[in-house]
């Protein structure tokens, strides 16, 4: 049974599963949620806690060992196994369905690991643990969910803060949902039980943001200036190679002709086939909507001249020119101004 990050308190207030996996690359989630059910576990008496990282040098034996034996100090066990890849394997697989009808009363099963597909929640080890308990994927929220975050995390600090407030935390942490909520627990100890104002909320924290060349690509896709030339700025300032940017907007180019080859030719959008998933699908349709192939074919010679200069010679300011090929893609009327120097 899946249930999302913001209901998974409510849903062990419900009663323990015998089985929880939790998966995604968000990690205030992922460990907010881990934390919460060894709270609920410790509270109703799972007071032995073991814990497995299926490495290469892992034994899946020892899980099996362990859900055959408790120790003569606890009558009830929590067993948290770590999937480092997400899968665990064909052994993995066939140990995880053998032990399932182990679990329940006396042992308690968490399993997470980073961000799954749809091909890891198809194995039959999953199918088999999810029916008997609950899984939860994590991801990285934005817009009005990451504001809505925020303001539940606030509260639940005992802090009073208007619509501003929230904005400007989300602001400065977006991207980095770790971060916001330690700033949130800072604000706290000095402004317990109090009502904040953007100007102590700007006094106190720092600009956090930490985005990735995908959650750029898709806020370029979807036309969002000022966030895109955020994200750009703080790529920047963490060092990421200009290159790897240069690679991933040719990628995205090429995507795109693609796409629009397909509906110059009446063809039905192939979206699965070029590994478009459903969540991605609106901001490709809103840059094909944009973008006209005169455009198109202009963005493609500026991709050409800065890739050539990116690799042959010492470009003074990248990013100011990765900054005006994202505004090419937005569909800023730039043309009569040259990329490259």
């Amino acid at each position: 049974m899946q249930v999302y990050p913001n209901r998974f308190n409510q849903e062990l207030q419900r009663g323990l599963k015998p089985c929880y996996l939790l998966f995604g690359d968000e990690p205030q989630q992922k460990f907010s949620m881990i934390e919460a059910l060894r709270e609920k576990a410790k509270a109703e008496g799972f007071t032995e806690r073991t814990v497995f990282v299926a490495d290469s040098g892992f034994s899946w034996s020892q899980l099996i060992e362990a859900t055959q034996s408790l120790s003569l100090f606890a009558s009830q066990q929590l067993i948290e196994l770590e999937l480092p890849t997400g899968k665990p394997g064909t052994e993995g697989s066939q140990t995880l369905q053998a032990i399932a009808p182990n679990l329940g009363q006396d042992i308690l099963l968490l399993v997470h690991g980073p961000r799954i597909g749809k091909d890891v929640q198809k194995g039959k080890w999953f199918k088999v643990l999810d029916d008997i308990g609950v899984h939860s994927i994590c991801y990285p929220l934005e817009g009005n969910n990451l504001n809505s975050w925020i303001q539940q995390e606030l509260q639940q600090a005992k802090l009073n803060a208007d619509a501003a407030c929230v904005r400007m935390i989300a602001d400065m942490c977006e991207g980095n949902m770790l971060a916001a909520s330690q700033e949130i627990q800072k604000l706290s100890l000095v402004f317990a039980g109090q009502t904040i104002t953007p100007e102590q909320v700007e006094a106190a924290i720092v600009d956090q943001s930490r985005f990735n060349v995908f959650q750029l690509v898709d806020v370029m896709l979807g036309g969002e200036q000022q966030r895109c030339i955020k994200m750009l700025y703080r790529l920047e300032s963490e060092g990421i190679e200009p290159n790897i940017l240069i690679w991933a907007l040719v990628r995205e180019w090429q995507t795109l002709t693609q796409l629009q080859d397909q509906l110059k030719s009446g063809q039905q959008i192939q979206w699965m086939k070029l590994g478009i998933w459903k969540n991605r699908q609106a901001v490709y349709q809103s840059a094909l909507n944009r973008l006209t192939p005169a455009q198109m074919k202009h963005i493609r010679q500026e991709l050409e001249q800065a890739d050539l200069a990116f690799k042959q010679y010492t470009v003074v300011r990248p990013y100011v020119k990765l900054a005006h090929l994202c505004m090419l893609f937005m569909g800023v009327p730039l043309g009569h101004l040259p990329v490259m120097e």
